[in-house]
This record gives structure tokens, C-alpha cells and sequence, in this order.
């Protein structure tokens, strides 16, 4: 489902924890990390939408979060030609998001990143609220920027230090959780791999 411009309704998840840690997650068999995020469906409004990828790709319902805020307008990014399927290049331009900023109020171990048959994830971890951008794939990064950046006046203790660390990590992540091979500690380095790893699925990208 494209709008005219050819871009794709879209939400984007930023969820916290009680320290205002954020969850940051490795896509599957990959090293590149990103918040979850899904299409909106025929039919959805952005919040189903939201809770329906909630579901699937990290396992909460309704009842494990609660909404904090989301962005006014919709963030706009254009997806590169080669991480787009040849038959949909033309008419598919890239993502339009609405954004939201949750908090969990249920414990870590409601957390499932199984809890779909095509989970996207393999590893997470909590996160500074200012997550590194340059280890997010670079189409995305003004996207990641806009909506930390409008979403960070909503959080119980603000941080006026609008940190981007562009340099990469400088402090070791709070905690990491890992399914069983995934990839975990040091070795999960926030890089992208030559050539980067994202699916070139424009449902998905």
C-alpha cells in the first residue's frame, strides 16, 4: 500500500525501559541493530499497526506497554535503488513513519523475539536513549534523528545533551540478550557489513 508519492505507511517503535534506556535490536543473521518497526496494513490505523509489529517482533501486548507519546507528522525516508526489488523500483520511493515512544511496564522477560514465524531479531540489548546513528543504516539516520530528537521532550527525566556518540560506543551496553546462536557480547559489533545487511523487501526496509 503506497501513497501517490510512492512511499509506504510505516510505524517506527522507541521503547523504554525504567532507566530510559531504550530496546535496540540485532537484525537476524546480520550485525546492523535498529528499533523495530513494520508496515502499516489496509485497513490499520497507526496504533494497530504499532501494536501488531509490537507483538511480532518483540513479543509485548497491549497490557506489557504503556504509550508515552508519538510524533505529530509522519518522517519521511527514501530508500536507495539497490535495497529495493527490482520489480518494485519505479513506483517504490521509500517509508513514511509514525513514530512512537513507549514504556514498558512489564518485566524483561516478556520480551520474545520468537514470538513470530519470521522474527526479525536475534539479539537485544537496552540502550542509551542516545543511540549511536552511525550504526544505523545511512538512509535511516535523519529518520532516527527527527524522532528521538521530537520524542525526548516527552521523557520523565530530560536530557538536554543531545548525544549522538558518531564516533560509535563509548561505553560497553547495560545488558544484551541473545537467542540461542545468535551472535552476543563484543563480538556484536553495532557495523554494518560491507555492502549493508538490510532486507532489500520494500515491505520491510
Amino acid at each position: 500500500m503506497l501513497d501517490r508519492e510512492g512511499f509506504r505507511p510505516n510505524v517506527g517503535i522507541i521503547l523504554l525501559n525504567q532507566k530510559n534506556q531504550v530496546f535496540w535490536g540485532k537484525r537476524i543473521r546480520s550485525h546492523s541493530w535498529q528499533f523495530p518497526q513494520g508496515g502499516i496494513d489496509r485497513g490499520e490505523t497507526p496504533e494497530q499497526a504499532m501494536y501488531r509489529e509490537l507483538h511480532e517482533e518483540i513479543g509485548l501486548r497491549p497490557e506489557h506497554v504503556a504509550i508515552v507519546a508519538r510524533t505529530r507528522d509522519w518522517l519521511r525516508y527514501e530508500v536507495p535503488d539497490r535495497f529495493i526489488r527490482r520489480d518494485a523500483r519505479g513506483h517504490y520511493k521509500g517509508q513514511k513513519q509514525i513514530w512512537y515512544l513507549l514504556r514498558l511496564v512489564a518485566q524483561d522477560w516478556h520480551l520474545n523475539l520468537r514470538a513470530s514465524s519470521h522474527p526479525e531479531f536475534d539479539a537485544w540489548r537496552w540502550h542509551d536513549y542516545w543511540v549511536p546513528l552511525d550504526v544505523v543504516v545511512e538512509f535511516k539516520r535523519g529518520v532516527y534523528e527527527m524522532a528521538l530528537t521530537e520524542l525526548s521532550r516527552y521523557l520523565p527525566r530530560h536530557d538536554n545533551r543531545n548525544r549522538y556518540l558518531r564516533g560509535g560506543m563509548r561505553h560497553r551496553p547495560a545488558e544484551e540478550t541473545a537467542v540461542p546462536g545468535a551472535i552476543s557480547g563484543m563480538q556484536a559489533q553495532m557495523e554494518l557489513p560491507p555492502g549493508g545487511s538490510f532486507d532489500p523487501d520494500p515491505q520491510r526496509t
